[in-house]
């Protein structure tokens, strides 16, 4: 239903850092035009802790505009308050999205029964439910019996899988009904060749027909070509998390023109001069930056 190609969207932000919603709606019809299926909006890349409900929401209603049959739209949900995720989820619900991303709920570290209590009550909201299992932002990993449990709520039908053992995604793409997502752009290929679904990415903003061509060639079953042109995008990957994330995606959208500025919310910072030289090396090794 979502595609494989989930953009994880960047909220741009202007020099006041208010959300700049005219360059975010031009955001959602760039992504439209190039190989995004969905849009993921107010998640990690996103900058979504740093969002208040009502600046989600007006960002929720943005991308709904601008849908069409070409394009979901993923809203991002969760928190580690249950009563706030539930909240949200309902607003989202009244503007028309099409699914909801829920994090593992971070720092309070609840037991199996909390998880399962927690996502139980965000997906009785009524919408489909992708759960996003990020232990290295959560200090909490839920293992593939968890997910299995978790998988069993009617709504909940998708995974973000952000932990890279191998074992991880074997475990999660065997459970039946669950479309699973790598949760990071270098999982892309190892999700797809598993039996995954696709990505919920970053470098999709960039790199998004190339991400959705290695896609089709390993539903083609065609491995070889699929792995040729993930290879190729390795450096794309990598420099886009040389510092916490999303300041160098940004960074790379203001550089190419997608976006007019690459403010963040502190406690984010702009990229440094280092930082963004090497990008700009990656960006111009891309194809997708003008060498000077």
């Amino acid at each position: 239903m979502l595609g494989a190609i989930l953009t994880a969207a960047v909220t741009p932000f202007d020099a006041d850092l208010r959300i700049d919603t005219d360059a975010f709606a031009d955001l959602v019809r760039y992504l439209k035009g190039h190989a995004t299926d969905s849009v993921v909006v107010a998640g990690t890349t996103g900058e979504a802790s740093t969002l208040d409900d009502a600046e989600k929401v007006e960002l929720f209603r943005v991308a709904c505009d601008l849908r069409d049959d070409g394009l979901k739209v993923v809203a991002g949900t969760g928190s580690n308050d249950t009563a706030h995720s539930v909240r949200l989820t309902e607003r989202a619900a009244e503007v028309g999205v099409d699914a909801v991303l829920a994090v593992t709920p971070y720092y309070n570290k609840p037991p199996r029964e909390g998880l399962v209590a927690h996502f139980r009550a965000i997906a009785d909201v009524g919408l489909p439910v992708i759960l996003y299992n990020i232990p290295s932002r959560t200090a909490l990993n839920m293992p593939p019996d968890v997910i299995a449990e978790l998988a069993e709520i009617p709504q909940v039908t998708g995974l973000k899988q952000a932990n890279p053992a191998p074992e991880e995604t074997a475990g999660t793409v065997a459970i039946p009904g669950l479309s699973v997502y790598a949760g990071n752009d270098d999982m892309l290929l190892p999700v797809l060749e598993a039996g995954g679904d696709g990505v919920i990415s970053v470098a999709s903003h960039i790199a998004g027909p190339q991400m959705a061509a290695v896609a089709d060639a390993a539903r083609r079953g065609d491995l070889e070509e699929a792995r040729n042109l993930d290879t190729a995008l390795a450096d794309l990957y990598a420099a886009l998390f040389v510092t916490s994330n999303p300041i160098l995606i940004k960074a790379a959208l203001e550089m190419i023109g997608v976006i007019p500025s690459d403010e963040l919310r502190l406690p984010l910072v702009r990229a440094t001069t280092v930082q963004r030289e090497i990008l700009r090396t990656v960006l111009e090794r891309q194809g997708v930056l003008a060498r000077a």
